[in-house]
């Protein structure tokens, strides 16, 4: 049997995908809010159904973090996710302003290249595929090469929920032939209208590199500032349990707690009970050797447990230990794990007051997640606030899970596995990625004021008559306006039209 070159066979897939999305897409054009949310819940349900399942099959197939754990994320991107944006309108006229006589008509990117991680492969290709149906686009994942096979059964089972309900076959696909050469190829393609990349920098900067629109979000370096405000017994337990969480794979996740001085003692001693294992100098410098390949994490010890590490690198650590915590001084090269771990490691710092405290925070993030996410336990509001107010951040989440809350399963921000770090973190938003970045507005604008006459005559403003002509205009509002009903009918008409110019 012959053997085809491996990038060739991607590269052609990428592009097969590529006019099927786009032929998938024209047909789901004309598709109803009641059909496109038919399509959406079925294949939610379907999902969610296969949370455990396919948490277990993400594990496995990476070797990172916690099946149970997975399975958690599995149905935030599901469930959780598909009750916030069920009822947010994205066909046809979406909003209407009755004064300013203006409507809102919702229109769909076309097909979207979606860059999945390792980390969380399963969740996140959910969560795409939701948020871009949805919205009426197409979507083709492009996973990472250590999680393409969980990703291509989590497509393939809300494939068949969606098709089942009235989707068009090839709207959602996932490649199978993955190399770095295919995924270029379909961020390229000229069908591909929007890249929505998660994952590590490298990922973020090829999808932004390409020239077309991309939503990318890169590392995070999340501290924890717990103030002698807070409760402190809560924080132990909310620290060392989101740290713990799926063993610290998500970029929300806890890097570095800054205790204040006053509580820190105690804090220490409780988050001891809650099982986290302060490791001394010897096996602080075998971390920091090895946790890092220059300067980004390593893969080998992503993910990991701290028995796991300690197996790898050669030191004992206790059977209770569910993270290990490191004391660090500095911030930066010379510290090296005052970086993103992605492991069960945390950095110990600590300071005196919450204004110390703040600097600290902000050396952090500066080194390695400037706008992404910050946590911080204080019962103080105006300490609260000061942290809201002047972190380089766009999460700040108060008295939760780092990893939970960011992501909007413990607090009320948009359900998401794709955390925007804004213009200071090199991308174009830093909101929690959601369906309505998947989808253009366009205004429909009825005249409600007259021109001025100088809009009409010729002739120079320096003429004091004809100075005057600038002055006139005045409100005018329409002698009827359409109903909502009959804008949704023209709208329709619309579309009818501009599928039949599309089909020549």
């Amino acid at each position: 049997m012959a053997e085809f070159d491996k990038d060739l066979l991607s590269i052609q897939e990428a592009r097969t995908l590529a006019v099927q999305a786009r032929d998938a897409q024209r047909k789901f054009l004309t598709a109803s809010q009641a059909d496109v949310d038919r399509i959406c819940a079925a294949m939610a349900q379907a999902a969610a159904d296969a949370a455990v399942t396919l948490g277990k099959m993400a594990s496995e197939e990476t070797g990172y973090g916690v099946p149970e754990h997975k399975t958690l994320k599995n149905l935030l991107s599901s469930q959780l996710l598909w009750d916030a944006i069920k009822d947010i309108p994205t066909v046809g006229v979406i909003r209407s302003d009755p004064q300013k006589h203006t409507y809102d008509i919702a229109w769909p990117m076309g097909v979207v290249a979606a860059l999945t991680p390792s980390t969380n492969p399963t969740s996140t290709t959910m969560f795409k595929t939701l948020i871009a149906v949805k919205a009426k686009n197409a979507i083709i994942i492009a996973p990472h090469p250590f999680a393409k096979n969980c990703c291509a059964e989590t497509i393939r089972i809300m494939a068949e929920a969606g098709e089942r309900a009235g989707m068009p076959k090839g709207l959602i696909a996932c490649m199978t032939n993955v190399s770095l050469q295919g995924t270029q190829e379909l961020m390229k393609h000229k069908y591909v209208a929007l890249i929505l990349a998660t994952g590590g920098s490298d990922m973020v900067r090829a999808a932004h590199s390409v020239g077309k629109p991309a939503y990318g979000v890169g590392p995070g370096n999340v501290p924890v500032y717990v103030d002698r405000s807070a409760d402190i017994q809560r924080a132990a337990k909310y620290i060392v349990a989101s740290k713990a969480f799926d063993h610290s794979v998500i970029c929300a996740t806890e890097q570095a707690v800054v205790a204040d001085r006053p509580i820190a003692a105690r804090l220490e001693e409780l988050m001891k009970a809650e099982g986290a294992y302060f490791v001394d100098d010897k096996i602080k410098q075998i971390l920091g050797a090895n946790l890092f390949v220059g300067h980004l994490p390593n893969p080998k010890a992503v993910g990991r447990s701290p028995q796991q590490l300690a197996q790898m690198y050669g030191f004992s650590v206790p059977d209770w230990a569910r993270i290990l915590v490191v004391r660090l001084n500095g911030v930066g090269r010379e510290e090296p794990l005052s970086g993103e771990k992605l492991t069960t490691v945390l950095g110990w710092y600590e300071a005196d007051g919450w204004e110390a405290g703040c600097d600290r925070s902000i050396e952090l993030i500066n080194y390695g997640g400037r706008g992404h996410s910050l946590v911080i336990h204080a019962q103080d509001e105006n300490v609260i606030m000061r942290f809201g107010l002047e972190k380089p951040v766009f999460r700040i989440v108060v008295n939760t899970l780092g990893t939970l809350g960011t992501t909007g399963y413990t607090t009320g921000v948009m359900p998401s596995m794709t955390l925007g770090s804004g213009g200071v973190g090199g991308a174009i938003t830093g909101d929690n990625i959601t369906v309505h970045h998947l989808y253009n507005v366009k205004k429909l604008a009825y005249e409600i004021r007259t021109a001025p006459d100088a809009a009409f005559a010729p002739g120079s403003t320096d003429d004091p008559a004809q100075r005057r002509l600038f002055t006139g205009g005045s409100y005018s509002a329409p002698a009827s306006t359409p109903s909502n009903s009959s804008m949704d009918a023209q709208v329709e008409e619309i579309v009818r039209r501009v599928l039949l110019e599309l089909k020549k």
